[in-house]
């Protein structure tokens, strides 16, 4: 189903007010991830579809999603749909939880290494 343009404008401007408004945990993986830092450019905080990803290699067909530490029930059957949606879209989708991004960074960072394709992995 197509985005009118108004709906379109509207993620838009969520996904900047977000990139400037980041979490702690987000700006933290953030700075980890930024740039080629990971042999593959990532970007924050892009409009995909009719959602909005926190962390996108689009040449990897990766999205990386940091959740918060309370997930309802309610939530995970949303993420579940969304996951789906974002799969149906020629994306992976790697759950990582802002506390362990805030917990162990370097474990963090590694997981999305390992869920690059090899290709693309940095070599380390």
């Amino acid at each position: 189903m197509a985005q009118s343009p108004s709906r379109k404008q509207l993620l838009l401007d969520r996904a900047r007010f977000m990139r400037h408004n980041p979490t702690y945990s987000e700006a933290l993986l953030w700075s980890a991830i930024r740039g080629q830092r990971l042999g593959i450019q990532f970007r924050r905080q892009q409009v995909v579809g009719e959602h909005i990803v926190d962390f996108l290699a689009r040449k990897a067909s990766l999205v990386v999603e940091v959740d918060g530490d309370v997930l309802h029930a309610h939530q995970a059957a949303a993420d579940a749909r969304r996951d789906e949606k974002l799969r149906r879209a020629g994306l992976r989708v790697l759950r990582i939880s802002a506390s362990l991004v805030e917990r162990d960074l370097g474990f963090a960072v590694q997981l999305i290494v390992l869920s690059l394709p090899r290709r693309s992995r940095p070599d380390r």
